[in-house]
């Protein structure tokens, strides 16, 4: 699993590469929430257009997250998900809270 980001002005582009599931959870989860305390920000785009698989622990990561920057103020959108991540996704009614985004 790799995370990289970068600022642009008042928004924050991540990018999560690999397969976001139970034995990644936790690296994901820490530094997503160190990044988003390292700068003000004003919104949050996760790109997941390299990300092969994501099961529910990884739904939860996003959902965390989501809640964290919610109550800040801050949106988070969901940037060109994978075909099978776009699926779980859709699935679960989650871009109803987090935007899906085609950039």
């Amino acid at each position: 699993m790799n995370i990289q980001h970068k600022f642009n002005g008042g928004t924050l582009q991540i990018n999560l590469i690999g397969e976001l599931d139970e034995s990644h959870a936790e690296f994901v989860r820490d530094n997503l929430d160190e990044i988003f305390r390292s700068r003000a920000i004003d919104e949050v785009i996760i790109d997941l257009s390299k990300l092969s698989f994501m099961d529910s622990t990884g739904i939860g990561v996003l959902i965390g997250r989501y809640k964290i920057l919610n109550n800040r103020g801050i949106g988070l959108k969901i940037a060109r998900p994978s075909r099978p991540v776009d699926k779980v996704l859709s699935l679960t009614g989650i871009y109803k809270i987090m935007p899906k985004i085609i950039q």
